[in-house]
Order: structure tokens, then sequence, then C-alpha cells
């Protein structure tokens, strides 16, 4: 169901449903050529793609997130993270070689993360969009009743044992692992899985 996208520094992943597909993430700014390459060698048309969803707000997330949308692309947005989606902007503006328009979250669809399972199940993508909030407040992560889950940039849980004064990367950690996962999906590591 997860099919992972490496054609820069951030792991994306698209997940097809019946009636659609979510792209999670997308590199920085300036690679669209390259996701595009990477979406042939993968057989995934951009008309597969409904939606694109970032896990979080950061430049090297939501770098391809407006060209995508002037494609007709619909930005899925979760509404802890409409505060954060001009993070990146003053980032961007000092790199003016990439040309990087800034979002229009107006007309995003928006959601809460209650509302998250429905929607993804109105999609044929059985799964609900969870907060894990220790890496940044608009930091979200993608479960799949299957077992694969996709964190961002959530700490590794294999490093989990050096942060046990970080009581937030505990919480969330211990929220995706009730989930009973079978693969984590980081966007800057490589998967874990568990047998």
């Amino acid at each position: 169901m997860v099919t992972k996208l490496k054609y820069g520094n951030t792991n994306t992943y698209f997940v097809r449903g019946v009636n659609g597909g979510i792209l999670i993430d997308t590199d920085y700014a300036g690679t669209l050529s390259a996701f595009y390459k990477a979406l042939k060698k993968n057989q995934i048309s951009i008309d597969d793609i409904t939606y694109v969803l970032a896990t979080h707000y950061n430049p090297d997330h939501i770098g391809l997130v407006r060209e995508l949308t002037k494609l007709g692309i619909k930005l899925l947005l979760l509404d802890i993270q409409y505060k954060y989606v001009h993070f990146a902007d003053e980032i961007f503006k000092r790199e003016k070689h990439l040309s990087y328009e800034p979002i229009d979250e107006k007309s995003a669809v928006i959601i809460t993360l209650r509302e998250s399972r429905e929607f993804l199940a109105n999609m044929g993508i059985a799964g609900e969009i969870i907060p894990t909030a220790s890496h940044s407040k608009d930091s979200i992560s993608v479960i799949l009743d299957n077992g694969e889950c996709i964190v961002g940039d959530l700490e590794p849980v294999e490093y989990l044992d050096a942060y046990e004064e970080n009581a937030s990367l505990q919480s969330d950690w211990k929220l995706v692992m009730s989930y009973h996962p079978k693969v984590i999906y980081y966007a800057h590591a490589n998967e874990k899985r568990f047998v």
C-alpha cells in the first residue's frame, strides 16, 4: 500500500486508495524534475495523487506543495497545522534561485485528527492520522491499519533510550506503538521492520 519515493534528502511516500491517493511529504523546493522521475520509476502517474499531506511544515517536507497544488492536487491540512503553513517562507525567500511560491492554504481541504479515519476511509484507505508533536507542534504521523506507519521526522525508535528525559518523545512513541506497527517509515532514515 505504501510506496517510498526517494528523489532528494527527504523520503516521501505515496499511499494508494481505491478512490484516490495521498502523497505524504515532498522534498525541498527545486526537486520537481527529480520527483517526476521517481514517479515514473515507481509507475505512479501525477493523476494518481489526489492529495498532498505534510507530516510538518519544515522546508524539506513541503518544497513542492505549491507546484503540486497548481497541477490540481489538493492540499490536505490538519487543523492543528494551519498556523504553521508559512513556517518555511522566510527560509525559501533567501534562496531566490528556487523561485519558491508560498503555499495557498485557503484552498486546502482542512480536517481534524478526529475526522481523519473517516476521511481516509472515503478514499479506500484504512487508517488514521495522529499527533506526534515531539519534533514540532505541527507534526503528525499516518498510521495504517495494515501496520505501515509514516512518522516523518519523529526521532527513530531505535534511539529512544538515549532520550529518556524527553517525555514528549516517549509519549509519541507510546502512542505509535499502541497501534502495533509492522513497519515504520521515516523521512530521513531507513524503515524499521518488526517481525
